[in-house]
């Protein structure tokens, strides 16, 4: 009796359909992991936006009546809105908000830097003439940062206080973020 076993174009055609199967099954594989980094990513920069207008809106919602000396001793308004900063101390938009709990008022900015969002905080409302403020990156990707500012006609402004206004705050906030990867949102705050 002999004993029959495969012949070499066998094993030729088992190895090639072992081999377009492992191909197949790789591509798969690697479509999955890359929809699942795709996935992951824009999570993140979905809910990195959702919390930076949550910490926004809380601070614009809770603002304090209280106006604040600078650092060079002038009476500045309790809110500020500008469409630009100058200095590393300075921001497009500062404010004067309640404190959490046992905390006092809370001196808070918030400005676009280089493609981040910063929230800025200083150590007290009334500031000492070298003191700076603390600067935390809030949401990066950032191209685009757009405050404005409802009055009391009803008239939308980038700028606050209005010219000949002394304090005061807006009836309501509006923020335009532009991410780099081409989204615009678009959020209204309305204040107390």
């Amino acid at each position: 009796m002999t004993q029959r076993g495969f012949t070499l174009i066998e094993l030729l055609v088992a190895i090639v359909i072992l081999a377009l199967v492992s191909v197949m099954a790789y591509r798969g594989l690697n479509a999955v992991i890359e929809a699942r980094k795709h996935v992951e990513a824009e999570s993140r920069k979905w809910r990195d936006l959702s919390l930076f207008f949550a910490r926004l809106e809380d601070d614009a919602t809770h603002p304090a009546h209280r106006p604040i000396r600078d650092k060079d001793g002038l009476l500045q308004p309790e809110w500020i809105g500008k469409t630009s900063f100058i200095a590393q101390d300075d921001a497009n938009l500062a404010l004067t908000r309640m404190g959490a709990g046992e905390q006092g008022p809370q001196r808070v900015g918030y400005r676009l830097n280089q493609g981040v969002i910063e929230v800025l905080i200083w150590p007290s409302l009334d500031q000492a003439p070298f003191e700076k403020p603390t600067t935390y990156p809030l949401l990066g990707g950032v191209k685009e940062f757009k405050l404005r500012y409802l009055t009391i006609n009803h008239q939308w402004v980038e700028t606050w206080p209005l010219p000949g206004q002394v304090g005061g705050l807006p009836k309501a906030l509006e923020v335009t973020v532009g991410l780099d990867s081409g989204e615009r949102v678009k959020r209204i705050f309305a204040l107390p």
